[in-house]
């Protein structure tokens, strides 16, 4: 793999943390709901950014491709819950 692909992934994995982190403060201070969810949907999506890292780097002979679609289809269920049954 090349160091611009892997730039670009470890990028992704930057950009969701923040994401996520920024959506947890801003939960923490203002109690909304779609907050919430959003911010377990940002968390997951670190997470499943984290295992694509594991998958082509750190552990390349291993297949994360079942934990990776899991972690995918848990976000964005998460989401979709929050959107549909706890928008007021």
């Amino acid at each position: 793999m090349s160091i611009p692909a892997a730039l670009v992934y470890l990028l992704c994995l930057a950009t969701s943390i923040v994401c996520a982190g920024l959506l947890i403060r801003s939960y923490l201070r203002n109690k909304t709901k779609l907050l919430l969810w959003s911010a377990l949907c940002f968390s997951l999506l670190a997470l499943n950014n984290l295992l694509v890292a594991f998958d082509l780097f750190v552990f390349p002979d291993f297949d994360f491709t079942i934990a990776r679609n899991l972690v995918l289809l848990a976000a964005i269920a998460t989401l979709l819950y929050g959107f549909i049954w706890e928008i007021d």
